[in-house]
């Protein structure tokens, strides 16, 4: 053997000599390639198979890790936008905000947050075939001159920015968007079943059911239930009295589909049933959801729902 042949290269880079070999795949290693180990080096491929091997690490209701409540800190920044477009163009609240059956005729913008719709203002409301009002009404909130003005937003943004925090880092991201998109949905759809004719703005659709959430999580984890007994004392005072300020249909129902959608989550099996069971429950609301709000719009429009 000569001299040349005895030269051993990187196995990734054969102009380099190398004289380490991977702990774990027993290939030479330069120093560029190498990764420190337990006992050794490993070569950056097997450092990358064994984190892929590794399980991540869940929540106790079987979502990912995060440090970071990044879908909160989205739903905030889009609820202000929204309102920054509102102030900007104030008949965006005619056109998204939630409404069963509007009557259409000449006239501006005109806002009605409890009262029937004013047959001045053109709005057609899902009647007319505007599903998306189910969902857009709930980035809304009143403007500066109307009803609480600017406190609406900024009470919601509040609750979301102290609530949310905690319950997306229980829950994980893609569990914690369902629990607030399906409960702004049950804040709408209840709207739509009692007040069709009501145009509806606002998170607290889905705030109350962020706040059935930290309830039910709190039971289930042990929480000092005092604290948290006294927030949803809270809620449901606001409930009350607000009733003739916002829509309280849409804090019920936020409340009652949260509140559903997080039983599933806390009470599912920790086992390989546990996300499909959750899973399976959110369809089921969603399903449910949008079956009752076609049935009550069929019924808006005479027996065929747009």
């Amino acid at each position: 053997m000569t001299a040349e042949s005895a030269v051993t290269t990187c196995f990734r880079h054969p102009k380099v000599e190398s004289h380490v070999r991977c702990t774990r795949c027993d290939r030479h290693i330069c120093p560029s390639c190498m990764r420190e180990a337990a006992v050794g080096h490993q070569c950056v491929e097997c450092v990358r198979e064994g984190a892929r091997s590794v399980r991540q690490a869940r929540t106790a209701f079987g979502g990912r890790i995060s440090a970071v409540p990044l879908v909160t800190y989205v739903l905030i920044g889009l609820n202000v936008l929204a309102y920054l477009a509102e102030l900007a163009r104030p008949s965006i609240v005619d056109r998204f905000g939630m409404l069963g059956a509007g009557l259409g005729g000449a006239g501006g913008a005109h806002y009605l947050w409890q009262f029937p719709y004013d047959s001045s203002v053109h709005a057609e409301g899902l009647a007319g075939g505007e599903w998306e009002r189910l969902l857009t009404g709930a980035f809304l909130h009143m403007p500066p001159s109307e009803g609480i003005g600017v406190l609406h937003i900024v009470m919601n943004m509040a609750s979301l920015w102290t609530v949310g925090r905690v319950v997306e880092t229980q829950l994980g991201r893609v569990r914690y968007l369902a629990l607030y998109l399906l409960s702004a949905l049950g804040g709408s759809v209840l709207q739509l079943l009692i007040a069709p004719d009501v145009l509806g703005v606002g998170a607290s659709g889905a705030i109350f059911g962020l706040g059935a959430a930290y309830w039910v999580m709190g039971r289930r984890l042990g929480y000092d239930m005092q604290a948290v007994n006294r927030y949803m004392i809270g809620l449901l005072l606001w409930l009350v009295l607000s009733a003739g300020m916002t829509s309280w249909q849409g804090h019920l129902g936020g409340l009652l589909a949260g509140g559903t959608v997080t039983l599933a989550y806390a009470y599912a099996p920790r086992d390989g049933r546990r996300a499909l069971i959750q899973t399976g429950v959110c369809v089921a609301l969603l399903v449910v959801l949008l079956v009752l709000a076609w049935v009550k719009v069929a019924d808006l429009t005479g027996g065929a729902a747009a």
